[in-house]
Parts: C-alpha cells; sequence; structure tokens
C-alpha cells in the first residue's frame, strides 16, 4: 500500500483518523494501524518488523542498566550487531554472494523500509548509550516509534529524542492539523503529479538499447529521472511530515530546495537531511570528523559517502555513486570550493546541475557499463538518432507541463509567493490571508484524488531501500 494509491487514500488513511481522533489509546492505535499497513504489503515479514521492535526495546534497557562502560560498550555493540545482521542479511547477501564471490543464488526479498527502521533503531541505541536519552520503559510507545507508517517505508529518519515527548503526550490542534493537511496536499500533488507524469519518459529513456540512444532521449530521461526522484522522494516526506502533524507528531523537514544549490556540499546540507544528518552523527563524527587533519577528513568523508552510497542499493552502482559524491566533496575541501565562490552564480548552479544529473544517471543505471553508455549518450557519442528515437514521442503536452512546474516547483517561487501573500492583508469580507494557503491545498488535493482515482502509472522507486 502506498499513499498514492486508492486503497490508501480512500480506505485506510479515512478509517485510520477517524479511530485515531475518536479513540483515547493513540499510541496502540497508530502502532496497530502500522502493522496492519505494513502487512497489507509484507505481511510475511511483519514478524521481522515485530522481532526489531522487540530487540532494541530490552537492548536499550540492558545499556542503560549497565553500570560499567565496557558492559555499556558491549552491549550496544550486540544491539547494533542484531541490526545490522538482519539488514546485511536481505539487503546485502544477494550482492555479496553472486556479485563478489560468484556463486548463484536465488533471490532474497527485500523488506519494504527495512535501511530506514533498522536507522532508526541504532540512532536509539546509540543515544541510550550516550546518555542523551532514557531508554523507553512501554514497549507499545517505543513499537509505535520504529513502525509509524507515514515515515516507514520512506523516511524521513526520525531520532527518537526528536519525538519522545510528544510520543508520551500529544498536542493536537486544529491549525497543526489544518497545516499538515496543507503540506500533505503538496506532497501527493509532487507525487501524482510531477513525479508519476516524468515517470515514463525517464523509464522508457534508460530501457533503451545502446544502438537506439542518441543525445536528445538521453537528456529528457536523464532531466525526467532528476525530476523523478526529487519529487517522488520529497512528495513521500512531506506526505510523511504532514500526516505528523496532523497526528500531533513533528517529523523533521527532509528536504530544502536541493536543486537551487551552488555547490555539492550544499546539495547534501539540502538533499535527505534526515539521512545526511544521520550519517554525520553516527559515523563521519566518531571516525574523527575534520578533527585529525585534511587526509584523515578526506577518508573520513570517502568512507561516509560509500556506505550513503551502499545504503541505497545493494550493487556496484551505487557504491560508484557514493565515491562519485564523496569525490567531488573533497575536490570542494581542496580549493575547487573557494573557485566557486568566486565565480559567476549562474555558473555555480550550472556545475551542480551536471555533476548531480549525472550522478543520477549512474544511481538508475542496472549496471555500470550501462551507465557508462548512458553518459556517452548525453554527450553526443551515441548509436542512436532522432530518426529511430523521435523526441517529441515522450515529450508530450503533460511531459512538458510537468518539467515546467517542476523547475519552477523545485525553487522557493511557489512557497515565496503564497507566504508573501498570506503576510499582507486582502480586501473582502470572505478571503483572510489564511485562506490562500487551505483553498490551494484544496484544490491541489482534489486535483490529485481525481488523477489517483482514474488509475495510471505509478511506480514506487523505494522497493531497494
Amino acid at each position: 500500500m502506498v499513499f498514492s494509491s486508492v486503497t490508501f487514500l480512500f480506505y485506510f488513511l479515512p478509517l485510520f483518523l477517524a479511530l485515531y481522533f475518536l479513540l483515547p489509546w493513540r499510541n496502540i492505535t497508530l502502532l496497530t494501524a502500522s502493522l496492519i499497513f505494513y502487512a497489507w504489503g509484507e505481511i510475511e515479514f511483519v514478524g521481522l518488523l515485530v522481532l526489531s521492535i522487540v530487540w532494541n526495546f530490552f537492548a536499550a534497557l540492558a545499556i542503560e542498566r549497565a553500570v560499567l562502560d565496557s558492559a555499556r560498550r558491549i552491549r550496544l555493540a550486540g544491539g547494533i550487531a542484531i541490526n545490522l545482521a538482519l539488514l546485511g542479511y536481505f539487503k546485502y547477501a544477494d550482492f555479496l554472494w553472486s556479485d563478489v564471490f560468484g556463486f548463484d543464488k536465488e533471490p532474497t526479498h527485500l523488506p519494504l523500509g527495512i535501511s530506514f527502521f533498522t536507522f532508526q533503531a541504532i540512532s536509539y541505541l546509540v543515544d541510550v548509550y550516550r546518555r542523551q536519552i532514557a531508554a523507553e520503559k512501554s514497549i507499545i510507545t517505543l513499537g509505535t516509534y520504529i513502525s509509524m507508517f507515514p515515515q516507514l517505508v520512506a523516511g524521513p529518519i526520525v531520532r527518537f529524542q526528536s519525538i519522545a515527548h510528544e510520543l508520551h503526550q500529544r498536542f493536537l490542534s486544529l491549525d497543526k492539523a489544518v497545516l499538515g493537511f496543507r503540506i500533505f496536499a503538496i506532497g501527493l500533488a509532487q507525487k501524482v503529479l510531477i513525479a508519476n507524469t516524468v515517470a515514463g519518459p525517464a523509464d522508457y529513456a534508460f530501457g533503451l538499447a545502446d544502438d537506439r540512444l542518441w543525445a536528445g532521449i538521453a537528456w529528457l530521461g536523464a532531466i525526467c529521472y532528476s525530476f523523478q526522484i526529487y519529487f517522488d522522494f520529497a512528495g513521500y516526506s512531506n506526505m510523511a511530515i504532514g500526516l505528523g502533524l496532523v497526528m500531533g507528531l513533528t517529523l523533521p523537514q527532509n528536504f530544502n530546495y536541493p536543486y537551487i544549490s551552488t555547490s555539492i556540499t550544499e546539495f547534501w546540507r539540502r538533499w535527505h537531511i534526515s539521512l545526511s544528518t544521520w550519517f554525520r552523527d553516527y559515523l563521519y563524527i566518531p571516525l574523527g570528523g575534520n578533527r585529525f587533519g585534511a587526509t584523515r577528513t578526506y577518508f573520513n568523508l570517502l568512507v561516509v559517502f560509500v556506505l550513503c552510497g551502499f545504503w541505497h542499493g545493494a550493487a556496484w552502482t551505487f557504491l560508484f555513486w557514493g565515491l562519485y559524491q564523496g569525490a567531488f566533496l573533497i575536490l570542494e575541501r581542496l580549493g575547487w570550493g573557494r573557485l566557486l565562490d568566486q565565480s559567476w552564480r549562474p555558473l555555480r548552479h550550472l556545475y551542480v546541475g551536471l555533476v548531480v544529473v549525472f550522478g543520477w544517471v549512474l544511481f538508475r543505471s542496472e549496471t555500470f557499463d550501462g551507465a557508462l553508455g548512458y553518459a556517452a549518450a548525453m554527450l553526443g557519442w551515441g548509436q542512436g538518432s532522432a530518426a529511430l528515437e523521435p523526441l517529441g514521442a515522450q515529450l508530450q503536452p503533460t511531459v512538458l507541463a510537468a518539467l515546467v512546474v517542476a523547475t519552477v516547483w523545485s525553487t522557493p517561487f511557489f512557497s515565496n509567493l503564497l507566504a508573501r501573500f498570506e503576510g499582507e492583508k486582502m480586501q473582502g469580507p470572505v478571503l483572510t490571508p489564511q485562506w490562500i494557503g487551505s483553498v490551494s491545498g484544496l484544490i491541489l488535493f482534489g486535483f490529485s484524488l481525481s488523477v489517483v482515482s482514474l488509475g495510471g502509472y505509478d511506480p514506487f522507486i523505494y522497493f531497494r531501500f
């Protein structure tokens, strides 16, 4: 079940919200709904999710009760080891067995969202070990935190310390619910109206054989995929954040207009923020961060981004993508960043755009050779031609409109315009500044619902995560 499905929007969500606000046991209601949500698509792995909840509940209590620092470290290591063992088996066993050692193996099915709920659990254990939070004494509360359906499958990654108070005591209000609805409507529109529309040309272009690829179709596919992955991922995050606000829970911001960045360093401060900060706080800083000289800093950055790439998927392309991102971060620290700062701002945007788009080619391709062939076509070395693959066949009016809207929506233009109107005195007896965002949200929501109800192409790109 995905957020942009008829089942979720017309049946699951209305029934859940009715029970959530009518029943007094909000954590139990949310936990039950989350397990049902997960079971809808992965019933065979509900036990794995429950096992994660039970294991981390008792592991955190054991860490907290240990007196000696050595005992605390051993218990933390044991707690993390089980989490990583489960993640490693389901996500990386096939890669190691087949791609590294060269043996044949039946594919292991990857449980939905395992990377997200595993990283949340690890952050919880580490924060208990660091005495930044107390171990949760209610398994219902911890289970609610680990399994919350709004962010279970696609994030954002939530720290327990940021949400613990609200899990124990909700503050519900009409203002928060209205704001949450607006954010959810924006996320749904980003997913349904933009991401799904540009997904078709992206999938078509990346599915072409090398002898049919040429520069025009390759660039169209790469640009469409760049917008697809952003609006799909940001859309899901916004829907999760919006649902959280409706339920009285504050989830962290996950995207902050990354495509307006003027450096790759800035890009990673704006893209998938909850993952970037997770790697910073639980890997980069423990490795030493930038405290032990330039060489160690560069090594730490490479380790972090190679593992970041591997987190996204068990394939060589993801490893190279992480290495590719880390290499540009190191180049910017070596002096390229200072040259960027002194250059014309549009050139900096162009630099980031090219680096990111070619990076997404590597991220999207099934093989490294496929990525090289696709990139070569983008550079004009493709074997295909416009006669074989006319650009107009894929650049339909709906796709063109989605690309134009996506380009503008990738900047703060719409949010700044809305903020300007809401901050000014409106004329008339009915409309007030606060109504503008709500009416816009209703329009987006209604339009998105109509598109969902008609059916259509609705790819789910998080199955590998």
